[in-house]
């Protein structure tokens, strides 16, 4: 009897982490609506911050309670509109703070609405804050239960860590941990597109601070873990071998035009430095740190697209693209109209992506596939 309770246990969380993964957010795909979608929604987000600082600074003859009261609601209602994004993305870190830090700050400025000495009116409205409010924070508290931590933030729960060599299928995503996952308290943090190249061995495509795109093998993650551990994402549509072909040829492709893009970047510099009325050491040193490598390191900062050099999930995404996988939008930038100011492509955010599916500890019982 227990061991069955235990199983139904175990079924039932697999079923919430096949449900958290499956997006509610498909007009992402989409770009001039997501464009507009995104440009509303940043524009919401700064004047709710601009109005609260008009407050707090005192810029409006208004009571303390009346301030606080108008503040809690203006951004519970920002809160509301896309808590059910929110809620999806949560491995995300940027969506746990967009939920708990309004949640935070609004039910502290209803509590002192509501015990501030002003209209009855004022109060009625304090108290339907804090349990909207509070609302929130148990839908929060709800969906932190679908996810459990691995590594550095949390995945969905049933997600199958570092699954083998043989669970991949050409076209799948692998994402694994390391210094950027770390530093930004999430699970993944780097990118891996796995291939079948034309002579049937099995490749990894990505790219790389020290060397731009390239091919390796799949041993340097799944054996290796030269970036800790990792999960996998498989395509909702698989390749077929013609496509298997293609998208080999495609990554070649990529990688020669990384090579020479990054060729001539060097060319350049070389040129600017050697007109520069410095020693050959200080020159040396400027070619040195300024060495182009193929890899986008404005990417690392900025979700700009391009067709030459790429970070790491940039350069899969390209790929993806190139073989007309539809994805969600990424890297539009602070208003959504190709701005790309601080919004890189990150690999936490193709968990929720509607082209991928998450791999689970369930599939460690299912016969692999030939492909």
């Amino acid at each position: 009897m227990a061991l069955r309770s235990d199983q139904s246990h175990i079924n039932k969380m697999q079923e919430l982490a096949v449900s958290n993964t499956d997006t509610t957010i498909e007009i992402q795909r989409d770009p001039s609506y997501y464009a507009v979608l995104k440009a509303a929604n940043t524009i919401g987000y700064f004047a709710a911050t601009y109005f609260t600082y008009k407050c707090a600074m005192h810029e409006y003859d208004w009571q303390l309670s009346t301030v606080c009261v108008v503040v809690s609601a203006c951004w519970l209602v920002l809160t509301r509109i896309k808590i059910d994004h929110l809620l999806q993305t949560f491995f995300d870190v940027l969506s746990r703070i967009e939920i708990f830090f309004p949640v935070t700050v609004g039910i502290g400025l209803s509590a002192i609405a509501l015990f501030a000495h002003s209209h009855p009116l004022v109060h009625y409205c304090a108290i339907a804050e804090v349990f909207g409010w509070l609302g929130i924070y148990v839908r929060y508290r709800a969906n932190k239960a679908k996810f459990e931590k691995a590594g550095h933030g949390p995945v969905p729960v049933g997600t199958w860590i570092n699954p083998p060599a043989e669970a991949m299928r050409p076209g799948d995503l692998i994402l694994t941990s390391g210094m950027i996952a770390k530093d930004l308290h999430e699970s993944v943090g780097h990118a891996e597109t796995v291939l079948r190249m034309q002579d049937g061995s099995m490749k990894l495509f990505s790219s790389y601070m020290d060397r731009g795109a390239f091919l390796h093998d799949l041993n340097t993650v799944t054996i290796l873990k030269e970036h800790g551990d990792y999960v996998l994402l498989h395509l909702k549509k698989p390749w077929d071998e013609a496509q298997q072909n293609q998208s080999a040829q495609i990554a070649i492709d990529m990688i020669a035009t990384n090579k020479q893009w990054a060729a001539e970047e060097n060319k350049k510099l070389s040129a600017f430095v050697k007109v520069l009325p410095i020693s050959e050491s200080q020159k040396h040193w400027i070619e040195k740190v300024f060495h182009a490598t193929g890899y986008d390191w404005f990417g690392t900062f900025m979700g700009r697209p391009s067709k030459n050099h790429w970070t790491c999930i940039s350069g899969c995404l390209e790929l993806y693209h190139r073989m007309g996988v539809k994805t969600n939008v990424y890297g539009t930038g602070l208003l959504g109209f190709g701005t790309t100011l601080f919004d890189p492509v990150m690999p936490v955010r193709f968990l929720s992506d509607p082209a991928f599916h998450l791999v689970l500890k369930s599939e460690r019982q299912k016969p692999s596939a030939e492909y």
